[in-house]
């Protein structure tokens, strides 16, 4: 079974671990998911994924895989515009992912970071060129869902609904701006997203539903686990799957450069 590294006692941890480490975000998701959908997406595929992988790496140079305390804050500044986003920015999160992965490779083989927040993405190809550059063995995927809308619509909410039902505020959910991301991301860039969804919503979250969410969490626990077995990064540190006719998730891409899609 994987080990959850926050429970462990240091003489538990085993020199050259593979360490997953979970990145999310706390910023709105509507008015009807929690601030921290992001990192609680990012935690869920992290963990089944680390499950996943437990026997098959059983032997293997990096043992039983450890799964770290999630990077709760990320690069929002496209949510300012709402109470509760809290976002720390590019350029500190670049320092927070940079300094995470020095201090972990004092022990650790192989460190891969999860991420569930798609602003943060252009601070994870350069945090992670930067580190590969360094001699570091890590990189980074993301948690994807093919034909998923922009942000806190159907694919959040019935990730939501799978992964944390009581959290999620059904009877307050509401329809925002359902234009293709493409079409919006001008506006996004310019202005922010309340100026575009005054309800956060880039989406509809009806017809959202826990079936959904548990398919689309399979989904990406096994891009994950096949990113992470083949370990092909590209030059941005990115993972690339071997299996090129596996499905994607795009979740909210919000201005450049904070909110690229996940991906």
């Amino acid at each position: 079974m994987p080990t959850v590294l926050a429970d462990s006692v240091w003489p538990a941890v085993p020199s050259g671990a593979l360490v997953l480490v979970p990145v999310g975000s706390t910023e709105q998701h509507g008015p009807h998911l929690p601030l921290d959908t992001d990192t609680v997406v990012a935690r869920a595929v992290a963990r089944r994924t680390a499950d996943a992988l437990a026997d098959a790496l059983v032997g293997g140079p990096h043992g039983t895989p450890l799964v770290a305390p999630a990077v709760a804050f990320g690069a929002s500044g496209e949510h300012a515009g709402f109470p509760g986003t809290v976002s720390i920015g590019h350029e500190a999160l670049h320092a927070v992912l940079v300094e995470l992965t020095r201090s972990l490779s004092l022990w650790a083989g192989r460190i891969v970071f999860v991420n569930g927040h798609g602003g943060n993405t252009a601070t994870l190809d350069r945090a992670l060129a930067q580190l590969r550059a360094e001699g570091h063995d890590a990189a980074w995927t993301a948690c994807e869902v093919p034909g998923g809308d922009a942000h806190a619509g159907r694919t959040e909410t019935s990730l939501l609904l799978h992964l944390a039902p009581g959290r999620v505020r059904l009877d307050a959910a509401v329809a925002g701006d359902t234009r293709p991301l493409a079409a919006l991301l001008p506006e996004l860039t310019a202005r922010g997203v309340r100026a575009v969804s005054p309800s956060g919503v880039l989406g509809d979250p009806a017809g959202a539903s826990a079936a959904e969410g548990r398919r689309a969490t399979a989904a990406m626990v096994a891009a994950t686990a096949r990113r992470v077995t083949a370990w092909t990064p590209d030059t941005r540190g990115r993972l690339t799957d071997p299996d090129r006719s596996a499905a994607t998730r795009t979740p909210p891409t919000p201005p450049t450069p904070a909110k690229g899609a996940h991906q």
